[in-house]
């Protein structure tokens, strides 16, 4: 089953939703509109775009280039050797992909899939390094935007550790949904597959299922026409103890 996820506003932080002790932690990501940086006296860049299920990058691929989201969404997912695919990740605008290679990554450990038609500026792994030297603001704008995702994949860490899979799956379609990013009363998502779901949040399909409907009978989600609206009070879920 395919659905699009659409998300009234709110305001609390999902970090709530790790145990008491980590609650400090508020992974908002900052507001990054990086397009006056790609004017024409900007970065160096092309613009691509993907179909919906193209490859961006395969696992195993050479890591030369970073990639940053202008419009629809991207899977990030690793296969083990016995051909297992974990989903790790849901990108969107504004999202950067592929950064790894200015970390010293010599190749891709990860596959970057476009799960929606996608427009991505692709930038150069040396344009970048030049950037980050060179254009303080550009600098300054991308390292607050790692570190916020570097608390975001800690708190993944620790909802996936401690907490339970009814409380996950809440947590996911919340931050899929790009929880109290946007004050608009309602937003679309690409679409994203039970299947999907079950592999972020480690757990199996019909569990996911499960949740989904007690969240629909619940009155926190809603479907219409194969779309899925998410309500404010799906986020007490995550905050319940």
């Amino acid at each position: 089953m395919l659905f699009c996820v659409m998300v009234a506003p709110a305001t609390k932080s999902l970090a709530a939703g790790v145990p008491r002790s980590h609650k400090k932690a508020d992974s908002s990501r900052p507001a990054l509109n990086l397009q006056s940086f790609f004017g024409p006296a900007g970065l160096r860049r092309r613009v691509s775009t993907f179909r919906a299920r193209e490859t961006i990058f395969s696992q195993g691929d050479p890591a030369k280039r970073v990639l940053y989201i202008q419009d629809g969404g991207v899977k990030i997912s690793v296969v083990n050797e016995a051909g297992k695919e974990a989903v790790v990740a849901i990108l969107g605008p504004g999202d950067f992909l592929g950064e790894g290679c200015l970390a010293g990554q010599s190749i891709c450990i990860a596959t970057a899939t476009a799960i929606a038609p996608t427009t991505a500026y692709v930038l150069e792994k040396d344009e970048v390094i030049r950037a980050l030297h060179e254009e303080h603001e550009f600098s300054d704008r991308f390292v607050s935007f790692m570190l916020a995702r570097n608390l975001r994949t800690e708190e993944n860490l620790i909802d996936l550790l401690f907490n339970s899979s009814e409380k996950r799956l809440a947590r996911t379609l919340l931050l899929l949904a790009r929880y109290g990013a946007s004050r608009r009363s309602q937003k679309l998502l690409p679409r994203v597959s039970q299947e999907m779901l079950a592999g972020m949040i480690g757990t199996t399909r019909s569990r996911v299922n499960f949740f989904m409907n007690k969240f629909r009978k619940l009155g926190f989600l809603e479907y219409s026409s194969g779309k899925i609206r998410i309500n404010n009070s799906l986020l007490s879920v995550v905050l319940h103890d």
